[in-house]
């Protein structure tokens, strides 16, 4: 059973945009919100932790890196929500907690960055968009996004989808893989980019796409095998 989360705020700017990327299809939503965070140098306002999720963190180059961590750039007035993992059960928690960070302060939009799986054989990522927001599709479909009108969408942005009662907009990049997708994640902060006019120089983004594709690849590598010793270690208790 997964306890309450206890959210940690240091910091509490008024009127947001909230922006949240989770593992999903191709670990997109991940590794564009690390993108954003690292760009921007956004810096940490909060933390989330679960007591009865397994106590897991990362370090990379010297630094550790938490798993669940909030983050703010005050230029743009951007809050950046950002999970390296996310255990299965606790999707419904996450989107509670996003919810709770957008109402405490005071949130515009929440912006949802997620991946969906593709069956074609193209290597370019197509982009499509949901929002519940009237007139906001005309900015998508001006930017050559198209809606997405048939898909499955899994975690924490499916259930963001069912429980949001707040403007609520969803960027999908096409995936074409399980693996971690730097490709499909940077056509995702090139949407983004436009649709709030962050005025990023992409080039370089596009060029570092792959050496966060292989961070966050790591991460949740070590990750998982640290998960596996420890239960590994708890049968060999009952046993």
């Amino acid at each position: 059973m997964i306890g309450i989360p206890d959210i940690k705020l240091s910091k509490k700017p008024l009127n947001p945009v909230v922006i949240d990327g989770f593992p999903g299809f191709g670990m997109v939503g991940t590794i564009a919100s690390e993108f954003l965070i690292d760009h921007l140098k956004a810096e940490q306002i909060g933390k989330i932790v679960f007591d009865n999720v397994p106590a897991l963190v990362a370090i990379h180059q010297g630094k550790v890196i938490e798993p669940y961590g909030i983050f703010y750039n005050q230029k743009y007035n951007l809050v950046i929500m950002h999970a390296m993992t996310a255990p299965q059960g606790t999707e419904w928690k996450f989107a509670d907690i996003i919810l709770d960070v957008a109402n405490q302060l005071k949130a515009k939009e929440i912006i949802s960055l997620e991946g969906v799986g593709s069956s074609s054989d193209k290597d370019e990522s197509k982009m499509f968009f949901y929002t519940n927001q009237t007139g906001k599709d005309k900015a998508f479909k001006k930017m050559g996004i198209e809606p997405l009108n048939e898909g499955i969408i899994m975690g924490v942005t499916s259930a963001l989808l069912i429980k949001s009662n707040m403007p609520l907009s969803c960027i999908f990049a096409e995936t074409h893989s399980g693996l971690p997708d730097s490709k499909a994640a940077a056509k995702l902060i090139e949407a983004l980019d436009a649709y709030l006019e962050l005025d990023v120089d992409f080039q370089p983004l596009l060029d570092m796409a792959a050496k966060f594709e292989q961070k966050i690849k790591k991460i949740v590598e070590q990750s998982k095998i640290a998960s596996e010793e420890r239960d590994k270690k708890v049968m060999s208790y009952v046993g």
